[in-house]
């Protein structure tokens, strides 16, 4: 009875120590931001746990492996690729990924460094050949819509190489992203990992080439802008040459209306003329006396000088006049009896 009661209080005394220094191997807690996969001599025992509390394991036996089931990011180094048309870029990416089958992804990483190496040859790798088979502008344009706006002669100038050539834009760089995130998802789904987002943080030339780039895009930029500006040159000279052209036509045609006008003018003062003189004969000959001696005034006034023959009718008027017969420097007669007014020769019948 004695050795039974000392076995039994050993047995006692064993677990009471065993609980006491084994307990706290015996417990563990699961956070609500992991999973906890329990692992027995190296193989998975069960699905992950995924509830938030205090668990029991085997103590010295059960590991347990935490595994995150928050949202990680993964943030690349700026690496520098080659494009398509062989210009050396420098790439910066980060993208964002969890864990979605904790099994398979203990099973083939392990551990979160594992996962991140994976990352890095997977997502640089398809972000390399993304980058090589497009040319410089669909990585740098975010989208396709955007079209550079230039005319249909620039366009064919651009063609001949006189001018730097603007490339349509056929995806952009949000497609590239997007071709990177499905190629790279469906490898990374073999290792238990969901990728949610992939995104270019960073594009910039090597600084290599950087200067030679820039100065080659300014020498692009002044051709076409002189382009430009021959195009407009040429516009405005069509532009004034066909004003010219509408001022002659508008001047011709106000000197044909002023003188048709001026036509119609003078034959109504002609026939005014013709039916207020030409009443009877006496009417029309003091007409032509009348305006034959406003025409005496103009040309005697000093300021013109006209050469007739003696025979023109202009004469006539002064041919009838008597010349005066008496010297310059004579002496005034003495007054005599008023005399009758010298006869006014009638006009020419």
């Amino acid at each position: 009875m004695n050795k039974k009661s000392s076995a039994a209080g050993c047995f006692a005394i064993f677990f009471v120590l065993l609980l006491l220094l084994g307990g706290k191997a015996c417990l563990y807690t699961v956070s609500e931001k992991e999973q906890v996969i329990i692992t027995r001599f190296g193989e998975a025992q069960g699905e992950p746990i995924k509830t938030a509390g205090i668990k029991f394991k085997l103590p010295f036996v059960d590991k347990v492996n935490r595994i995150s089931k928050q949202i990680l990011g993964w943030d690349g180094y700026a690496t520098e690729m080659p494009t398509k048309d062989k210009t050396y870029i420098s790439v910066d990416t980060y993208a964002r990924w969890r864990i979605v089958d904790a099994i398979q992804y203990f099973e083939k990483l392990r551990e979160q460094r594992r996962a991140i190496s994976r990352l890095d040859d997977i997502l640089g790798s398809e972000t390399r050949n993304s980058i090589a088979k497009h040319e410089l502008i669909e990585v740098i344009r975010t989208t396709k819509d955007r079209t550079p706006e230039v005319s249909d002669e620039l366009t064919k100038a651009d063609m001949t190489g006189k001018i730097g050539k603007l490339l349509p834009i056929r995806k952009g760089r949000s497609q590239l992203e997007k071709e990177i995130f499905e190629t790279s998802k469906v490898k990374l789904g073999e290792f238990g990992i969901e990728l949610l987002d992939v995104r270019f943080k960073r594009i910039n030339y090597n600084s290599s080439v950087r200067l030679r780039i820039y100065e080659r895009m300014v020498s692009e930029r002044q051709q076409i802008a002189e382009r430009f500006r021959s195009e407009g040159a040429g516009e405005a000279s069509k532009i004034l040459g066909n004003m010219e052209k509408d001022l002659a036509e508008i001047e011709s045609a106000a000197y044909k209306t002023s003188e048709t006008i001026k036509g119609e003018a003078d034959a109504k003062a002609s026939d005014i003329y013709a039916k207020a003189y030409g009443t009877s004969e006496r009417s029309a000959e003091f007409y032509e006396f009348v305006k034959t001696m406003a025409l005496y005034e103009k040309m005697l006034s000093g300021k013109s000088t006209v050469v007739l023959s003696t025979d023109s009718d202009m004469f006539k008027y002064l041919k009838s006049v008597e010349p005066s017969t008496k010297p310059a420097d004579a002496k005034p007669a003495p007054q005599k009896a008023a005399q009758p007014a010298p006869r006014i020769p009638a006009p020419a019948q």
